[in-house]
Protein backbone atom coordinates (compact mmCIF):
# COMPACT_ATOMS: atom_id res chain seq x y z
CA UNK A 1 0.00 0.00 0.00
CA UNK A 2 0.97 3.67 -0.43
CA UNK A 3 0.47 5.41 2.77
CA UNK A 4 0.78 8.91 3.20
CA UNK A 5 2.27 10.63 6.90
CA UNK A 6 1.39 14.05 6.95
CA UNK A 7 3.02 17.15 9.36
CA UNK A 8 3.33 20.65 9.46
CA UNK A 9 7.42 20.45 10.15
CA UNK A 10 9.77 17.94 8.82
CA UNK A 11 11.53 17.56 12.23
CA UNK A 12 8.48 16.66 13.82
CA UNK A 13 8.57 12.92 12.05
CA UNK A 14 12.00 12.35 11.70
CA UNK A 15 11.65 13.31 16.19
CA UNK A 16 8.27 11.49 17.06
CA UNK A 17 7.37 9.31 14.36
CA UNK A 18 10.41 7.23 12.70
CA UNK A 19 9.40 4.38 14.55
CA UNK A 20 5.83 4.22 12.57
CA UNK A 21 7.88 4.89 9.04
CA UNK A 22 10.14 2.63 9.94
CA UNK A 23 6.94 -0.31 10.90
CA UNK A 24 5.22 0.38 7.65
CA UNK A 25 8.14 0.03 5.23
CA UNK A 26 8.79 -3.14 7.68
CA UNK A 27 5.86 -4.48 6.21
CA UNK A 28 6.25 -3.68 2.99
CA UNK A 29 4.65 -0.27 2.38
CA UNK A 30 5.54 2.42 0.25
CA UNK A 31 5.50 5.71 2.56
CA UNK A 32 5.74 9.32 1.35
CA UNK A 33 6.14 12.17 3.87
CA UNK A 34 4.05 15.22 3.42
CA UNK A 35 5.52 18.21 4.43
CA UNK A 36 6.04 21.94 4.16
CA UNK A 37 9.47 22.86 2.30
CA UNK A 38 12.27 24.30 4.57
CA UNK A 39 14.27 21.60 6.35
CA UNK A 40 16.47 19.99 4.00
CA UNK A 41 18.50 18.11 7.14
CA UNK A 42 15.18 16.15 7.87
CA UNK A 43 14.24 16.28 4.77
CA UNK A 44 17.15 14.24 4.03
CA UNK A 45 16.95 11.55 7.38
CA UNK A 46 13.09 11.16 6.34
CA UNK A 47 14.69 9.60 3.15
CA UNK A 48 16.86 7.35 4.69
CA UNK A 49 14.13 5.65 6.50
CA UNK A 50 13.11 4.60 3.03
CA UNK A 51 10.32 7.59 2.53
CA UNK A 52 9.61 9.65 -0.15
CA UNK A 53 9.20 13.08 0.13
CA UNK A 54 6.42 15.59 -1.28
CA UNK A 55 5.98 19.51 -0.10
CA UNK A 56 3.01 21.41 0.07
CA UNK A 57 2.58 25.38 1.24
CA UNK A 58 1.66 25.79 4.65
CA UNK A 59 1.32 28.97 7.04
CA UNK A 60 2.08 28.05 10.58
CA UNK A 61 0.95 31.52 11.81
CA UNK A 62 -2.37 31.72 11.74
CA UNK A 63 -5.91 31.52 10.25
CA UNK A 64 -5.59 33.52 6.70
CA UNK A 65 -8.03 32.53 4.61
CA UNK A 66 -6.43 33.17 1.50
CA UNK A 67 -3.43 31.32 2.76
CA UNK A 68 -5.48 28.05 3.91
CA UNK A 69 -7.50 27.73 0.45
CA UNK A 70 -4.09 27.66 -1.55
CA UNK A 71 -3.31 25.10 0.83
CA UNK A 72 -6.29 23.42 0.57
CA UNK A 73 -6.12 23.26 -3.37
CA UNK A 74 -2.26 22.11 -3.44
CA UNK A 75 -3.22 19.09 -0.80
CA UNK A 76 -6.31 18.14 -3.49
CA UNK A 77 -3.40 18.13 -6.37
CA UNK A 78 -1.09 16.11 -4.38
CA UNK A 79 -3.41 13.58 -3.39
CA UNK A 80 -4.82 13.27 -6.91
CA UNK A 81 -1.26 12.95 -8.30
CA UNK A 82 -0.41 10.32 -5.41
CA UNK A 83 -3.37 8.43 -5.36
CA UNK A 84 -2.60 6.79 -1.92
CA UNK A 85 -4.38 4.54 0.22
CA UNK A 86 -4.07 6.10 3.56
CA UNK A 87 -3.32 9.40 5.05
CA UNK A 88 -2.35 9.90 8.22
CA UNK A 89 -1.89 13.16 9.13
CA UNK A 90 -1.32 14.90 12.91
CA UNK A 91 -0.98 18.35 13.66
CA UNK A 92 -4.00 20.84 13.46
CA UNK A 93 -4.08 22.03 9.64
CA UNK A 94 -2.77 18.83 8.69
CA UNK A 95 -5.88 17.61 10.65
CA UNK A 96 -8.32 20.15 9.48
CA UNK A 97 -7.09 20.61 6.02
CA UNK A 98 -5.81 17.22 5.26
CA UNK A 99 -8.68 14.49 6.09
CA UNK A 100 -11.42 16.41 3.93
CA UNK A 101 -8.88 17.08 0.76
CA UNK A 102 -7.99 13.57 1.11
CA UNK A 103 -11.98 12.04 1.01
CA UNK A 104 -12.39 14.71 -1.93
CA UNK A 105 -9.26 13.57 -3.68
CA UNK A 106 -10.37 9.80 -3.18
CA UNK A 107 -8.24 8.52 -0.36
CA UNK A 108 -9.59 5.55 0.79
CA UNK A 109 -8.30 5.34 4.37
CA UNK A 110 -8.37 8.49 6.25
CA UNK A 111 -6.49 8.90 10.14
CA UNK A 112 -5.79 11.40 12.81
CA UNK A 113 -3.58 12.34 15.44
CA UNK A 114 -4.54 14.73 17.78
CA UNK A 115 -0.98 15.67 19.58
CA UNK A 116 -1.99 17.89 21.82
CA UNK A 117 -4.14 21.43 22.10
CA UNK A 118 -1.59 23.65 23.25
CA UNK A 119 -3.59 26.51 24.97
CA UNK A 120 -5.85 27.49 21.67
CA UNK A 121 -9.19 25.60 24.00
CA UNK A 122 -8.32 28.03 27.03
CA UNK A 123 -10.75 30.55 25.92
CA UNK A 124 -10.16 33.57 28.36
CA UNK A 125 -10.63 36.25 26.45
CA UNK A 126 -13.56 37.34 23.63
CA UNK A 127 -10.99 37.08 20.73
CA UNK A 128 -9.46 33.39 21.63
CA UNK A 129 -13.11 32.13 22.59
CA UNK A 130 -14.05 33.11 19.12
CA UNK A 131 -10.97 31.28 17.66
CA UNK A 132 -12.07 28.30 19.60
CA UNK A 133 -15.42 28.33 18.07
CA UNK A 134 -14.03 28.27 14.41
CA UNK A 135 -11.13 25.55 15.56
CA UNK A 136 -13.71 23.67 17.09
CA UNK A 137 -15.84 23.64 13.80
CA UNK A 138 -13.10 22.69 11.51
CA UNK A 139 -12.19 19.99 13.42
CA UNK A 140 -15.88 18.76 13.71
CA UNK A 141 -15.85 18.96 9.80
CA UNK A 142 -12.67 17.28 9.27
CA UNK A 143 -13.29 14.50 11.38
CA UNK A 144 -16.50 13.55 9.91
CA UNK A 145 -14.10 12.37 7.11
CA UNK A 146 -12.25 10.28 9.73
CA UNK A 147 -11.90 6.55 9.77
CA UNK A 148 -10.27 6.77 13.14
CA UNK A 149 -9.45 9.46 15.56
CA UNK A 150 -6.17 8.86 17.99
CA UNK A 151 -5.65 10.92 21.56
CA UNK A 152 -2.74 10.95 23.61
CA UNK A 153 -4.58 11.66 26.38
CA UNK A 154 -8.25 11.38 27.95
CA UNK A 155 -8.18 15.02 28.81
CA UNK A 156 -8.29 15.94 25.51
CA UNK A 157 -10.68 13.85 24.55
CA UNK A 158 -13.08 15.35 26.84
CA UNK A 159 -12.39 18.93 25.81
CA UNK A 160 -12.79 17.77 22.55
CA UNK A 161 -16.45 16.65 23.23
CA UNK A 162 -17.19 19.17 25.36
CA UNK A 163 -16.41 21.33 22.22
CA UNK A 164 -18.14 19.65 20.06
CA UNK A 165 -15.03 19.20 17.63
CA UNK A 166 -16.03 15.37 17.41
CA UNK A 167 -18.52 13.58 15.22
CA UNK A 168 -20.87 11.55 16.99
CA UNK A 169 -20.03 8.72 14.85
CA UNK A 170 -16.01 9.17 15.63
CA UNK A 171 -13.92 6.00 16.13
CA UNK A 172 -12.11 7.41 18.90
CA UNK A 173 -8.33 5.28 19.90
CA UNK A 174 -6.22 6.09 22.90
CA UNK A 175 -2.68 5.73 22.34
CA UNK A 176 0.55 6.31 24.59
CA UNK A 177 1.51 9.07 22.39
CA UNK A 178 4.47 8.62 19.80
CA UNK A 179 6.13 6.41 22.48
CA UNK A 180 9.76 6.34 23.09
CA UNK A 181 12.41 4.41 21.34
CA UNK A 182 14.01 2.82 24.80
CA UNK A 183 17.24 1.05 22.66
CA UNK A 184 17.60 4.65 20.93
CA UNK A 185 17.41 6.27 24.72
CA UNK A 186 19.35 3.68 26.44
CA UNK A 187 20.09 4.54 30.37
CA UNK A 188 22.86 7.10 30.74
CA UNK A 189 24.75 7.31 34.33
CA UNK A 190 23.87 10.29 36.68
CA UNK A 191 26.32 13.43 36.15
CA UNK A 192 28.41 14.16 39.30
CA UNK A 193 28.38 17.04 40.96
CA UNK A 194 25.65 19.63 41.65
CA UNK A 195 22.12 19.26 40.44
CA UNK A 196 21.62 19.95 36.42
CA UNK A 197 18.08 20.43 35.08
CA UNK A 198 17.27 20.63 31.96
CA UNK A 199 14.13 21.82 30.11
CA UNK A 200 13.55 20.70 26.31
CA UNK A 201 11.11 22.07 24.24
CA UNK A 202 9.78 24.93 21.90
CA UNK A 203 10.71 28.47 23.19
CA UNK A 204 7.43 29.34 24.07
CA UNK A 205 5.49 30.90 27.20
CA UNK A 206 3.10 27.68 26.82
CA UNK A 207 6.29 25.34 27.97
CA UNK A 208 6.76 27.35 31.35
CA UNK A 209 9.72 28.91 30.15
CA UNK A 210 9.03 32.32 32.56
CA UNK A 211 8.28 29.58 35.44
CA UNK A 212 11.65 27.74 34.97
CA UNK A 213 13.37 31.17 35.23
CA UNK A 214 11.65 32.51 38.13
CA UNK A 215 12.09 29.07 39.99
CA UNK A 216 15.93 29.13 39.03
CA UNK A 217 16.20 32.52 40.57
CA UNK A 218 14.48 31.03 44.03
CA UNK A 219 16.53 27.78 44.02
CA UNK A 220 19.75 29.71 43.68
CA UNK A 221 19.04 32.11 45.86
CA UNK A 222 20.24 29.32 48.66
CA UNK A 223 21.99 26.71 46.05
CA UNK A 224 23.78 29.14 43.67
CA UNK A 225 25.84 25.84 42.41
CA UNK A 226 22.60 24.19 40.81
CA UNK A 227 22.70 24.21 37.32
CA UNK A 228 19.10 25.44 35.14
CA UNK A 229 19.93 24.56 31.60
CA UNK A 230 17.16 25.44 28.54
CA UNK A 231 17.92 23.62 24.77
CA UNK A 232 15.02 24.32 22.31
CA UNK A 233 14.29 26.10 18.98
CA UNK A 234 13.01 30.01 19.20
CA UNK A 235 9.86 30.48 18.17
CA UNK A 236 8.55 33.43 16.22
CA UNK A 237 5.06 32.66 16.27
CA UNK A 238 2.31 33.69 18.54
CA UNK A 239 3.36 33.02 22.14
CA UNK A 240 7.12 32.59 21.75
CA UNK A 241 9.47 33.81 24.35
CA UNK A 242 11.93 36.41 22.56
CA UNK A 243 15.54 35.82 22.31
CA UNK A 244 16.35 38.75 24.02
CA UNK A 245 14.33 37.56 26.90
CA UNK A 246 16.62 33.95 26.79
CA UNK A 247 19.78 36.28 26.34
CA UNK A 248 18.37 38.21 29.83
CA UNK A 249 18.31 35.25 31.60
CA UNK A 250 21.81 33.75 30.50
CA UNK A 251 23.31 37.50 31.97
CA UNK A 252 21.47 37.59 34.79
CA UNK A 253 22.83 33.87 35.64
CA UNK A 254 19.86 31.69 36.49
CA UNK A 255 19.46 30.18 32.80
CA UNK A 256 22.09 28.44 30.71
CA UNK A 257 20.34 28.38 27.10
CA UNK A 258 22.24 25.23 25.13
CA UNK A 259 20.49 26.35 21.61
CA UNK A 260 19.24 23.65 19.00
CA UNK A 261 19.96 20.41 18.81
CA UNK A 262 18.53 17.42 16.42
CA UNK A 263 20.08 14.65 18.82
CA UNK A 264 18.81 15.99 22.61
CA UNK A 265 20.81 12.72 23.87
CA UNK A 266 23.81 14.33 24.58
CA UNK A 267 22.46 16.60 26.88
CA UNK A 268 19.86 14.38 28.92
CA UNK A 269 22.80 12.66 29.50
CA UNK A 270 24.84 15.86 31.72
CA UNK A 271 21.23 16.55 33.88
CA UNK A 272 20.09 14.68 36.50
CA UNK A 273 16.55 16.08 36.05
CA UNK A 274 14.09 17.00 32.95
CA UNK A 275 11.46 19.54 33.96
CA UNK A 276 8.50 20.58 31.49
CA UNK A 277 6.53 23.13 33.46
CA UNK A 278 3.68 23.61 30.68
CA UNK A 279 0.54 24.94 30.74
CA UNK A 280 -0.68 21.35 28.44
CA UNK A 281 0.40 18.94 26.67
CA UNK A 282 -0.45 16.05 24.27
CA UNK A 283 2.00 13.20 25.98
CA UNK A 284 5.36 14.60 26.10
CA UNK A 285 7.94 13.25 24.12
CA UNK A 286 10.82 14.98 26.11
CA UNK A 287 9.71 13.43 29.26
CA UNK A 288 9.01 10.04 27.81
CA UNK A 289 12.95 10.18 26.42
CA UNK A 290 14.56 11.36 29.39
CA UNK A 291 12.44 8.86 31.68
CA UNK A 292 13.74 6.05 29.02
CA UNK A 293 17.56 7.49 29.78
CA UNK A 294 16.90 6.65 33.57
CA UNK A 295 15.96 11.00 34.44
CA UNK A 296 13.91 11.64 36.91
CA UNK A 297 10.94 14.46 35.81
CA UNK A 298 9.01 17.50 37.44
CA UNK A 299 6.29 18.69 35.29
CA UNK A 300 3.04 20.51 35.91
CA UNK A 301 -0.16 18.37 36.86
CA UNK A 302 -2.05 19.30 33.32
CA UNK A 303 -3.25 17.03 30.53
CA UNK A 304 0.03 14.99 29.14
CA UNK A 305 2.43 15.37 31.89
CA UNK A 306 0.13 13.47 34.35
CA UNK A 307 -0.20 10.60 31.80
CA UNK A 308 3.47 9.95 32.07
CA UNK A 309 4.35 11.02 35.50
CA UNK A 310 3.63 8.93 38.53
CA UNK A 311 3.87 11.59 41.54
CA UNK A 312 6.48 10.35 43.97
CA UNK A 313 7.67 7.42 41.89
CA UNK A 314 9.01 8.49 38.66
CA UNK A 315 8.91 12.53 39.49
CA UNK A 316 6.45 15.16 40.60
CA UNK A 317 3.58 17.06 39.99
CA UNK A 318 3.25 20.46 40.51
CA UNK A 319 0.51 22.85 39.81
CA UNK A 320 0.46 25.42 36.70
CA UNK A 321 1.96 28.54 36.21
CA UNK A 322 2.93 28.30 40.37
CA UNK A 323 7.11 29.00 40.44
CA UNK A 324 7.20 28.54 44.10
CA UNK A 325 6.00 25.06 43.92
CA UNK A 326 8.04 24.19 41.00
CA UNK A 327 11.21 25.23 43.15
CA UNK A 328 10.19 23.40 46.19
CA UNK A 329 10.20 20.28 44.06
CA UNK A 330 13.34 20.61 42.89
CA UNK A 331 14.75 21.41 46.16
CA UNK A 332 14.29 17.92 46.80
CA UNK A 333 16.74 17.13 44.45
CA UNK A 334 19.11 19.55 46.02
CA UNK A 335 18.90 17.92 49.57
CA UNK A 336 18.59 14.18 48.79
CA UNK A 337 21.02 13.28 46.20
CA UNK A 338 20.15 9.97 45.25
CA UNK A 339 16.52 10.89 44.90
CA UNK A 340 17.19 11.55 41.18
CA UNK A 341 18.81 8.03 40.27
CA UNK A 342 16.21 6.65 42.39
CA UNK A 343 13.40 8.25 40.52
CA UNK A 344 15.29 7.59 37.28
CA UNK A 345 15.27 3.98 37.78
CA UNK A 346 11.46 4.07 38.46
CA UNK A 347 10.92 6.25 34.93
CA UNK A 348 13.18 3.72 32.76
CA UNK A 349 10.87 0.94 34.24
CA UNK A 350 7.59 2.60 33.00
CA UNK A 351 9.26 4.04 29.69
CA UNK A 352 9.67 -0.40 29.14
CA UNK A 353 6.42 -1.81 30.13
CA UNK A 354 4.22 1.49 28.94
CA UNK A 355 5.89 3.59 26.43
CA UNK A 356 7.71 1.42 24.17
CA UNK A 357 7.47 3.52 20.29
CA UNK A 358 7.57 -0.15 18.48
CA UNK A 359 4.36 -1.08 20.61
CA UNK A 360 2.91 2.57 20.09
CA UNK A 361 3.26 2.10 16.16
CA UNK A 362 2.17 -1.35 16.30
CA UNK A 363 -0.76 0.19 17.92
CA UNK A 364 -1.64 2.41 14.80
CA UNK A 365 -1.03 -0.01 12.17
CA UNK A 366 -3.48 -2.28 14.07
CA UNK A 367 -6.59 0.15 13.83
CA UNK A 368 -5.56 1.06 10.19
CA UNK A 369 -5.70 -3.20 9.02
CA UNK A 370 -2.12 -3.44 8.18
CA UNK A 371 -1.49 -5.89 10.67
CA UNK A 372 -3.03 -8.34 12.45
Amino acid sequence: MNIIIMNNRASFLVNFWSMLISRLKEEGHAVTCLVPAGDPEAEATLRGLGARIRNYPLDNKGLNPAHDLKTCLALYRVFREERADILYASTIKSVIYGVPMASLAGIKARYAMITGLGYMFEADRPVKKLLTCVASLLYRVSLSFADAVFFQNTDDVRTFREWHCLPGSAHVVMTKGTGVDIDKFAVAPQPEGAPTFLLVGRLLEAKGLYEYAEAARLVKRTHPEVRFQLLGAPETSRGGVPMQTIKDWEREGVIEYLGVTRDVRPYVEQANVVVLPSWREGLPCSLMEAMSMGRAIVATDVPGCRDVVSEGRNGFLVPVRTPEALAKALEAFVEDGALAARMGQEGRTIAETELDARKAADLILKVMKLVS
